[in-house]
């Protein structure tokens, strides 16, 4: 990783701010990329600078407005000269039955969870081929078994998971595009998720009868950008064995 740069999406915080720690800590340059959460990503950036002078930025935008995602890209070139790989980490996620779900949601998730990283990848294409690099997408093992409830989340992720697929061919030989496939890695914030008996009963379905960690996801974020070049247009599972468990 030494001397890449690498651009996060969703980087400040939980499975993102992993990430971002993994890769500096390999050497790489990173520019974390957030919305809300910019006093996360401003401090984040201190402790990595403080670590290493120079070596971490962020960049602050909505990825639902796509017209600013070349700026994204523009602003990282511009930090360190160049961009060798693209994590599309960012992520919304919380229930849409079929029965109350909006337009809004789908505007919502589909956009921040497929539509986004499309057009990321396509202002970092040009930059990524010249460097020969890679882009990595946060999937879901839900792209291939849908949770009940989150019909639309469901549907950005299985969308994600053809997408990588697909710009793998695209902009092959040369940028190789691969995905991870978290299963229970962190658990969501929202209310739903705290129950302690429902937790149980997911981890009893991991082959590995435990829950990973951020950190296990941003170990094999670090294998498909730095140690696997002949690997492109595969999702890897992180989950455990639980997606062949269910």
């Amino acid at each position: 990783m030494q001397g890449k740069t690498v651009l996060v999406t969703g980087g400040a915080r939980r499975v993102g701010a992993a990430i971002v720690r993994r890769l500096h800590a390999a050497g790489a340059n990173v520019v974390i990329h957030c919305h809300a959460s910019l006093y996360d990503a401003l401090a984040l950036r201190a402790e990595l600078n403080e670590k290493r002078p120079d070596s971490a930025c962020t960049v602050q935008a909505d990825l639902l407005e796509i017209s600013t995602l070349p700026r994204v890209v523009e602003e990282a070139v511009k930090q360190f000269g160049h961009l060798d790989a693209l994590v599309n980490n960012a992520s919304t996620f919380y229930p849409t039955p079929l029965d109350s779900m909006s337009e809004q949601q789908w505007n919502d998730l589909l956009g921040t969870n497929l539509k986004a990283p499309l057009f990321l990848a396509q202002a970092a294409a040009p930059e990524l081929r010249r460097r020969h690099g890679c882009i990595v997408n946060i999937v879901d093992i839900h792209a291939d078994f849908p949770m009940h409830g989150h019909l639309l989340y469901n549907i950005a992720k299985t969308g994600l998971a053809g997408l990588t697929r697909a710009l793998a061919q695209e902009l092959a030989p040369q940028i190789r595009v691969n995905g991870i496939a978290p299963g229970v890695n962190l658990w969501p914030e929202n209310e739903d998720w705290k129950d302690e008996e429902q937790r149980r009963k997911i981890i009893a379905h991991t082959l590995l009868k435990r829950e990973g960690t951020p950190e296990d996801i941003a170990r094999t974020v670090q294998f498909l950008i730095a140690d696997a070049p002949y690997i492109t247009g595969q999702i890897i599972a992180v989950d455990g064995g639980r997606s062949i468990n269910l």
